[in-house]
């Protein structure tokens, strides 16, 4: 190893948020690009309609993904906890378990996935016009589902390990892979949205080789033995455990982005549909900024946590917290001032731009709030807390979104205008409750009760 995984208890939180939070950002900034590339040569090589589809594949998408971080979160938090604890032989058994887990859970969403894929998509608010796109992306990566899988979760596990360069590495490799490929298959050859989801899968495929090759070295701390693969009910209840949280999360946002497809298919139509896909992907890459911050944080929380260096979990929480509302304050200052350039990435079709404009100011005015409270659940997350992250999850995705989106269309006037206001109006209340449930964790803390996980 380049250093000693103890450091996480010995050099200064700061140093070690940059020295962690770094790579991670770079890796998920570079991550994001799956998307955006895929959108981009997409939205101009095929066409509106392509753009509106791949926006409504992606709640199923994420949703293939959500499994796979069930797997990969909650074991790169359960690992970081046991390095704490300094114990190695449990850490090297939730390597080979993660990677069994992402194998099985995989294998299964992908034949449900392919058996019912037609209704899903139906379901995510596809059109007539928007089936075929849908269809022809979505059946190439459930395809790779097991390889998404086990790219994700091996990349986490790396970055609790103490090796976030080697991630980041790693991700970099699979984008610059993705970015290619998407011009070979979709610019040059026509293979439209197909095309693209053959690039994603690929590129994920060549990242996994990377991944194998640091895990078969014998002088890491974690590596690759024969008595590691052998699944077990304590691996998978605390794999579980901590993993349902993010997974929960991510569920929450597909089911909410399903809803709200249907919502702006009922109001607006397929252009509604591509101009929200289109800000998604915007907001998307800063999103994934701060959680490259959350990864970050994550093993510098949970192996304090673990050695009972409680002020060293706050500290990194907090910093963590100041970095991320920056950030998202970046997404207000863009999506007010500058929208039109950044929807022209995507499309040159005029009725679209125009159709995006509004909304994209509308959900982007509420831009410092959401950094908070997306660093607040991975805090919960992190030192086991799971019940506070489950429901911190759920407040803006469901207990506020849902009731929003289907109920103020009905009282504003173009009714399209209640589905956009809809979103900045939960963010701010699920912000809200964030702050209150965290004030009282810290009064909890003060007041000396212990944590316990």
């Amino acid at each position: 190893m380049s250093y000693s995984i103890t450091e996480l208890e010995t050099v200064s939180v700061r140093r070690l948020l940059w020295r962690y939070a770094l790579p991670a950002i770079i890796a998920m900034t570079a991550s994001s690009l799956y998307n955006l590339v895929d959108s981009i040569f997409i939205g101009r090589c095929v066409g509106p309609l392509a753009l509106s589809a791949l926006a409504i594949a992606k709640p199923l998408m994420d949703i293939c993904a959500a499994f796979g971080a069930m797997i990969g979160v909650g074991g790169g938090a359960f690992l970081s906890i046991k390095l704490g604890e300094k114990d190695y032989h449990t850490a090297n058994q939730i390597l080979g378990n993660v990677i069994v887990f992402n194998i099985l859970l995989g294998m299964v969403v992908m034949i449900a996935g392919l058996l019912f894929l037609d209704e899903l998509l139906l379901l995510c608010g596809v059109s007539n016009d928007t089936l075929f796109y849908a269809h022809s992306y979505m059946e190439v990566i459930l395809y790779g589902n097991i390889f998404t899988h086990i790219y994700f979760g091996l990349n986490n596990l790396l970055r609790s390990m103490g090796k976030p360069k080697i991630a980041m590495y790693a991700t970099i490799v699979a984008v610059i892979t993705n970015i290619f490929l998407d011009y070979l298959f979709v610019y040059v050859m026509g293979m439209g949205t197909r095309g693209a989801a053959w690039g994603t899968v690929i590129a994920q495929t060549v990242a996994i080789c990377l991944q194998i090759f640091i895990y078969c070295n014998r002088r890491q701390l974690l590596h690759f033995q024969r008595n590691i693969w052998k699944p077990t009910v304590y691996m998978a209840k605390n794999i579980l455990t901590i993993g349902i949280a993010p997974f929960l999360m991510n569920l929450a946002i597909c089911f909410v982005v399903i809803i709200l497809n249907n919502q702006l298919k009922t109001y607006g139509g397929d252009l509604s549909i591509a101009a929200f896909g289109i800000i998604n992907r915007v907001t998307f890459i800063f999103m994934m900024i701060v959680m490259g911050l959350n990864q970050g944080m994550q093993p510098i929380v949970g192996y304090n946590f673990g050695a009972k260096r409680f002020d060293r979990m706050w500290q990194a929480f907090k910093l963590t917290s100041i970095f991320a509302t920056i950030i998202m304050g970046v997404v207000f200052l863009l999506g007010e001032c500058i929208p039109q350039p950044l929807i022209m990435m995507f499309t040159e079709d005029q009725t679209l731009i125009e159709q995006t404009i509004k909304p994209m100011r509308i959900i982007t005015s509420v831009g410092l709030v959401i950094g908070f409270q997306m660093v607040t659940i991975n805090f919960f997350t992190s030192i086991g807390q799971v019940k506070k992250s489950i429901f911190l999850s759920l407040t803006r995705q469901v207990i506020y979104f849902i009731p929003l989106c289907l109920i103020l269309p009905k009282f504003v006037t173009p009714n399209i205008n209640g589905v956009w206001f809809s979103l900045p109006i939960s963010d701010v209340l699920a912000a809200i409750t964030t702050t209150i449930i965290l004030l009282r964790e810290i009064k909890r803390i003060k007041n000396g009760t212990d944590i316990s996980y």
